[in-house]
């Protein structure tokens, strides 16, 4: 009969794998900083950030009707959104001049990734309302997330763990600086 390892006594059922913690994501998973109502007075972040040095608030660029910002909880490095700066939850209600930059900055923000990281592809699009997954509904924001050819691994399949090669600083800086002007 084996006795287990002290190291492991108390921790569960020992097994052969090893544990990469992440803590910091407990915030995104108990919905710290989620806006508590439906204005933007009510803790929303998107609304917070353009108030903030680009810096501290991660902002990539910046524009008339909307800015491109680092994602604090990415998929994949450079996952960029791109918000309108007037709180609106549907795409529906966006005025004419807020479409049209919304989509020329998502078109300055792939090219941003292509020429920072050498993107071969993209995932582009919103979530439209807490059942449709949007994760912050109150106000709207487009997604643009990089890929490359094996960029899922079995960290995230397998240990529910994204690993980023960069520290969000420093790949807001790289962003910003192949940030396209404007056409």
């Amino acid at each position: 009969m084996s006795e287990e390892p002290q190291a492991q006594h108390g921790a569960g059922t020992p097994d052969a794998f090893e544990r990469l913690w992440t803590p910091h994501r407990m915030a995104y998973i108990k919905g710290a900083n989620k806006p508590t109502g439906a204005g933007p007075d009510d803790g929303c972040p998107f609304c917070d950030i353009p108030r903030m040095s680009d810096e501290d608030g991660l902002v990539v660029a910046r524009g008339t009707s909307v800015f491109a910002v680092l994602n604090l909880y990415p998929y994949n490095s450079g996952h960029m959104m791109v918000c309108p700066y007037r709180h609106v939850s549907d795409y529906a209600d966006l005025d004419a001049g807020e479409t049209a930059e919304l989509a020329d900055f998502t078109k300055r923000a792939l090219t941003a990734l292509r020429k920072a990281s050498g993107a071969q592809g993209f995932n582009v699009g919103m979530n439209l309302g807490a059942v449709a997954g949007a994760g912050i509904a109150a106000h709207l924001h487009q997604h643009v997330v990089p890929r490359w050819g094996g960029d899922t691994n079995f960290m995230p399949v397998v240990g529910h763990t994204r690993v980023l090669p960069q520290l969000l600083r420093d790949t807001r800086e790289l962003l910003a600086g192949c940030w396209p002007a404007s056409a």
